[in-house]
C-alpha cells in the first residue's frame, strides 16, 4: 500500500514547503473518519488537528491524488488475483442514499423509484467488484442520463473494455448510442417477470455486492458532503480501505 502513495512535490525537488505531518498519519485519520462516520471536528486527539486533516483531504480531492492512489491499489489487487491490471469488461449500476441537512438543495433531488430524497451514486466496477468509476448526482437524475458521461469517461480511461453489463434501467437508446459512438456493447441483464423476492442475477450481483461494501463505511450510510466531488472522494477512500486489507491478507 505504501508503494502506491503519490510522492509530494517537495520530495522530488520540485519546490514547496515540507509537510508538517507524514502521510501515514493523515491517511489513518481520513480512514477513521470514513469508516466510523464521525464529524471533522470530532477527530480524536491521537490524530493531527482536524483542520489539517481536512486540508489534506481537500488537496488530494482537488488534485486527483486520491483517484490516483485508488487506481494504483486496484491494479495491485487485480494482479494479486491473477488478473491483468486493466479490465476488459465492467458492470454499471446506481445507489440512492438519503442526504443530510448539510447537503444543499441544488445538488439533491427526489428519486421517485426508491422514494428517497437525496443523492445517487453511479458506479462502474470490474468483474471482481473493484471500482472503475464513480459519479455522484442529485437523486432525480436518471440512470441513463448519468451513464452517458460515465461510459465516455470509462472508455477514455480503460481502452480495453468492450462489454458492460447493466440492469433494465439502462435500456433504450443508450444501448445503440454506446455501440455506435463508443464501440461499447451494453448488455442488459433483466430480471425474470415470474421471479419473487430476492434473486441473484448473473453479473449484476457483482456491482450490488460492491454497493453493499460501501455501506459498511458509516460515512457513506448517508450523504453528508456539501459537494458531490467530496462524496465521490469518500467512496474512493472507502474502496482503498477494502483493497488495502485484501493486499495485506495476500502478503501474510
Amino acid at each position: 500500500m505504501r508503494d502506491g502513495l503519490p510522492v509530494p512535490a517537495w520530495m522530488n525537488g520540485k519546490g514547496g514547503q515540507p509537510e508538517g505531518y507524514c502521510h501515514r498519519q493523515m491517511i489513518d485519520a481520513i480512514r477513521y473518519l470514513v469508516d466510523n462516520g464521525v464529524k471533522w471536528r470530532a477527530m480524536p486527539a491521537d490524530f493531527p488537528v482536524w483542520d489539517r486533516v481536512y486540508a489534506f483531504w481537500r488537496r488530494w480531492r482537488d488534485a486527483g491524488l486520491i483517484a490516483e492512489f485508488h487506481d494504483r491499489l486496484r491494479a495491485k489487487v487485480r494482479e494479486s488475483e491473477g488478473r491483468a491490471p486493466e479490465p476488459t469488461a465492467a458492470i454499471i449500476d446506481s445507489q440512492s442514499v438519503k442526504a443530510a441537512a448539510s447537503v444543499p438543495a441544488a445538488s439533491r433531488g427526489f428519486d421517485s423509484g426508491k422514494k428517497i430524497n437525496g443523492r445517487k451514486r453511479h458506479v462502474v466496477v470490474d468483474t471482481l467488484g473493484l471500482l472503475l468509476a464513480v459519479h455522484v448526482t442529485a437523486g432525480d437524475v436518471t440512470d441513463r442520463d448519468a451513464a452517458c458521461g460515465m461510459l465516455e469517461q470509462l472508455r477514455a480511461r480503460h481502452r480495453k473494455i468492450r462489454l458492460v453489463w447493466a440492469d433494465g434501467g439502462y435500456t433504450g437508446r443508450l444501448v445503440d448510442w454506446a455501440q455506435e459512438t463508443l464501440r461499447l456493447t451494453l448488455e442488459i441483464v433483466k430480471r425474470n417477470d415470474d421471479a419473487r423476492g430476492f434473486v441473484v442475477l448473473p453479473r449484476r450481483w457483482v456491482v450490488e455486492r460492491t454497493l453493499s461494501w460501501l455501506m459498511r463505511s458509516r460515512r457513506l450510510a448517508r450523504d453528508y458532503e456539501s459537494r458531490p466531488d467530496s462524496s465521490e472522494a469518500a467512496v474512493l477512500w472507502s474502496m482503498t480501505m477494502l483493497m488495502g486489507r485484501r493486499l495485506a491478507r495476500h502478503r501474510s
